[in-house]
C-alpha cells in the first residue's frame, strides 16, 4: 500500500508531496517531493495518528444518563455509584457491542489505537465466567471488528477502598486476587487480536490495590505497560495520605520503580515537587480532559510539567464525548482559566497546537508500548489524514494547521485513518460503521428493556 499526501508532518517539520510505502503494517519507505503514482491513496494532510491512552469502553453507553442533579451535591463519588448500578446489568454481548461502537468512534475521531483499562471481569455478583478471560475476549472481538490497535490493560482490583475494605456491590465484577489476576493476564496473551496488539497491567489505584499486592504483581510482570489511576480526586489524595502517610504520587515514586513503562492516569492533584519528580521519572501523565471536566476532578499542573519536559498523552476515559480536538483544547483551556494566561502548554516559543498534538502523539505511543507516534521508517503505520479545505483550516499556513485543528476545527475533519496500516476510515466513515451501529442499537434496546 502507498499513500500520497500533499502536505505531511515529519517530526517537527512540514513537507510537501510525501509518498509513504506500507508493508505488514509498518512504514517501509518515505519519498518527499514525489508526484502521486497510479494506485496511490491520495490525501490532503497526513499526520501521525494519536493513541487514546485511557478508555473504559462500557461507560460510553452511560453518556447523558448522569447529568441530572439529585438532592444534595453531585460529585465523582455519586457518579461512581450510578456507574456501578449501570454496569451490573451489562451482558458480555452488550459489552462487546459498546466497545465496537467506541473503537469505531475513536478511529473516526483520529485515534489509531487505544489503551483499554479493562476492569469488568466477572458476572454480576462476582462469579467468574467459565473462561476467566470472557470479557477480555469481548474487547478483543470489538478490536477485530474495528481494526483498532489495542493495548489491553486488565485491571487488578482487590480492595473496596484504601483501608482494604472488602469489595461490595458493583465492585464485585472487578475483583481478582493477585494469583487469579496473573492467570487472567496469561490467558489473554495468546488471544490478542492483531500482531500489533500489546498487553500490559493496570493496578487500578492505591485505593483499590494494597501495597503488598502491587509489589507482587509488579515482581511477576517485569515488562510491558503499567497504568494506574493515581490522584484523580482530592478525597482520594486525603484518604491515601491518611493510610500510607504520603500523598499518592509521592508514595508511588518512593515505593515503585516508576519509569518509561508507566502511565499515571489522572495525575491531577500534584504539588510542584511531585510534578517535577514525575516528569523526571520518564513516566507518561495520562490526561483525560473531557472526562476530568465532566466529573469535576480538577486541573493538571501542566505548566510545571511541561517546563520539566514531562511526557503526556490523552484519553477519552468515560467516553462521554469522543473528540480528539476537544481533548487537546480542553487541556490547554483548563490551564488558561487557572492561570489567567494564554499559550501555556508549550516550551519556549512556537505553536501550542503543534506542541499539544505532537506531545500527545509521542506520549500516547509510549504509554501503550506502541512503536508509533511519528511518521518514520520502521514505525507502525498509525496515520490520519485531515481535510485542509474545511473552512476552519483552508486559510492557514502549514505551521498553523495544528492550531486550527486543536482550537477551531469541529469534529469531522478526518478523511482517512490507518491503524498499523489497516485503512479503517475512508471518506470520513469507518468501513464497518453500518454493521457496528446496527448491533449497538439492538444491544441497547435489550439493555433498556431490563432497566
Amino acid at each position: 500500500m502507498t499513500v500520497h499526501s500533499k502536505t505531511a508532518l515529519l517530526g517537527p517539520k512540514w513537507v510537501r508531496d510525501l509518498r509513504v510505502e506500507i508493508e505488514h503494517g509498518r512504514i517501509t519507505k518515505l519519498e518527499q517531493s514525489s508526484k502521486p503514482q497510479q494506485g496511490d491513496i491520495c490525501v490532503d494532510v497526513l499526520l501521525p495518528a494519536l493513541a487514546n491512552l485511557h478508555s473504559h469502553a462500557f461507560q460510553r453507553a452511560m453518556a447523558g444518563m448522569t447529568e441530572t442533579r439529585a438532592a444534595g451535591r453531585e460529585s465523582f463519588w455519586t457518579w461512581r455509584t450510578l456507574m456501578y448500578r449501570f454496569l451490573d446489568r451489562l451482558s458480555p454481548e452488550q459489552i462487546e457491542a459498546i466497545a465496537a461502537l467506541v473503537f469505531m468512534e475513536m478511529q473516526e475521531a483520529g485515534y489509531a489505537s487505544v489503551g483499554e483499562f479493562h476492569y469488568v471481569h466477572h458476572q454480576p455478583g462476582g462469579t467468574p465466567y467459565t473462561q476467566l478471560s470472557e470479557l477480555s475476549q469481548r474487547i478483543f472481538s470489538a478490536a477485530n471488528q474495528t481494526g483498532i490497535g489495542l493495548t489491553h490493560l486488565p485491571v487488578l482490583y482487590t480492595n473496596g477502598g484504601v483501608a482494604q475494605e472488602p469489595l461490595a456491590g458493583g465492585q464485585l465484577r472487578f475483583g481478582n486476587d493477585v494469583d487469579s489476576f496473573l492467570r487472567l493476564v496469561e490467558d489473554c496473551k495468546p488471544l490478542l487480536p492483531n500482531a500489533d496488539s500489546q498487553i500490559g497491567i493496570a493496578p487500578h489505584s492505591l485505593r483499590a490495590t494494597s501495597p503488598d499486592d502491587l509489589r507482587r504483581v509488579l515482581d511477576q510482570t517485569p515488562e510491558g505497560p503499567v497504568h494506574i489511576h493515581i490522584s484523580e480526586q482530592v478525597q482520594e489524595v486525603s484518604d491515601v495520605e491518611a493510610a500510607l502517610d504520603q500523598r499518592p504520587v509521592e508514595w508511588l515514586l518512593n515505593n515503585a520503580e516508576v519509569n518509561e513503562r508507566w502511565c499515571l492516569i489522572h495525575a491531577t492533584h500534584m504539588t510542584d515537587d511531585e510534578t517535577r519528580a514525575l516528569a523526571q521519572s520518564g513516566a507518561v501523565a495520562g490526561l483525560c480532559p473531557i472526562t476530568e471536566a465532566n466529573l469535576g476532578d480538577g486541573i493538571f499542573n501542566g505548566a510545571v510539567f511541561i517546563e520539566n519536559s514531562g511526557a503526556f498523552g490523552v484519553g477519552s476515559d468515560s467516553n462521554v464525548r469522543i473528540s480528539l480536538p476537544e481533548e487537546l483544547r480542553t487541556l490547554e483551556y483548563s490551564q488558561r482559566l487557572r492561570d489567567k494566561a494564554r499559550t501555556v502548554l508549550v516550551q519556549g516559543e512556537g505553536s501550542v497546537g503543534q506542541s499539544l498534538y505532537t506531545g500527545a502523539a509521542r506520549g500516547g505511543a509510549q504509554a501503550l508500548g506502541r512503536e508509533a507516534g511519528e511518521i518514520a521508517v520502521g514505525q507502525l503505520a498509525d496515520m490520519v489524514a485531515i481535510d485542509r479545505s474545511h473552512p476552519t483550516l483552508c486559510s492557514l499556513r502549514d505551521d498553523q494547521l495544528l492550531d486550527g485543528l486543536s482550537f477551531a476545527a469541529p469534529d469531522g475533519t478526518v478523511t482517512d485513518l490507518w491503524s498499523a496500516g489497516r485503512h479503517q476510515v475512508r471518506d470520513g466513515r469507518h468501513i464497518a460503521r453500518d454493521a457496528i451501529l446496527t448491533t449497538y442499537r439492538a444491544a441497547m434496546t435489550d439493555l433498556l428493556a431490563d432497566i
